[in-house]
């Protein structure tokens, strides 16, 4: 897992260490409620965190934990190979990002996304997809910035979802 390095970031991959802290994030309504809705447990923030870890393993990419230059967790993001249950299945590796609400609205998302997809354009990886629930207007925005495009509405898990590309 490589770690990356913007302005204000550091992007390494996520170790046990991280459990509390993701734990704690992926509880706040301010990160989930656009996220699938419901809190995740310790738990489910255990097997993400092992799923991050697997990824890298078996695809050679993988999602990055973000920290701010003081160590304090700013989210986490990177790409994803989930094989969703949405039809048409996604095409290319997911983008996803999360970041914690002390987080929200600075700029952080942008700057370590613009890094990952630096670093994926270096590895060859040149398309990717992201879905985004259609009430959050920040990630989308966000998304267009970055250059990608809506193409298509779908349902995941029951929910509407729009799917965006790159």
């Amino acid at each position: 897992m490589p770690i990356l390095r913007t302005d204000r970031l550091i992007l390494r991959g996520h170790a046990p260490g991280d459990l509390d802290e993701l734990t704690a994030m992926w509880g706040d309504p301010a990160v989930y409620a656009m996220i699938g809705g419901v809190p995740r447990s310790r738990e489910d923030v255990w097997l993400r965190l092992l799923r991050s870890v697997g990824q890298w393993q078996l695809f050679g990419y993988g999602s990055w934990v973000l920290r701010n230059a003081d160590g304090v967790l700013v989210g986490e993001a990177g790409l994803l190979e989930s094989r969703r249950a949405i039809d048409p299945p996604l095409a290319w590796p997911e983008m996803g990002w999360a970041l914690a609400p002390a987080a929200h609205g600075k700029g952080y998302a942008a700057e370590a996304l613009a890094a990952i997809l630096a670093w994926a354009t270096g590895q060859g990886i040149a398309r990717t997809t992201c879905i985004i629930d259609p009430g959050n207007a920040p990630s989308r925005r966000l998304a267009a910035r970055l250059g990608y495009v809506e193409v298509r509405e779908a349902r995941y898990r029951d929910h509407p979802t729009l799917v965006f590309e790159r």
